[in-house]
């Protein structure tokens, strides 16, 4: 398994929907900025939206497999390997990033303290 690095593409706001639908003073994300990047492999990068998460998740965990060899989607819908651009789910203030596939290897988590059995 290797790491998957997510870039913060841009972040949108849809000022038609969100007069029509959103609370008084909403604007774009407050969470994820533009240029920002992030590694992941086994989980949610420390600092990451929870709910952008489960949005590309599943993105992350194929490209960490070894799916970026390949194109997506029967290659017809990202054009270079190792890559896809994706969004979280916000409707109002979506958030577009690039996953890419990286060599990094990815290490497995460590058990917690508390996990490990006591020694005799």
């Amino acid at each position: 398994m290797k790491k998957v690095r997510i870039t913060i593409l841009k972040t949108t706001f849809d000022s038609e929907l969100a007069k029509e639908f959103g609370m008084i003073g909403l604007g774009p994300c407050p969470l994820m900025k533009a240029g920002e990047v992030y590694y992941a492999d086994y989980a949610k990068p420390e600092g990451f939206c929870d709910e952008a998460w489960k949005a590309i998740y599943q993105y992350v965990f194929a490209l960490a497999h070894g799916t970026g060899e390949n194109l997506f989607y029967y290659g017809d819908w990202i054009r270079k390997p190792g890559v896809a651009i994706v969004s979280c789910n916000d409707g109002l203030r979506p958030v577009i990033m690039k996953l890419e596939a990286t060599d990094i290897p990815s290490e497995p988590p460590k058990p917690a303290e508390s996990c490990l059995p006591n020694s005799l």
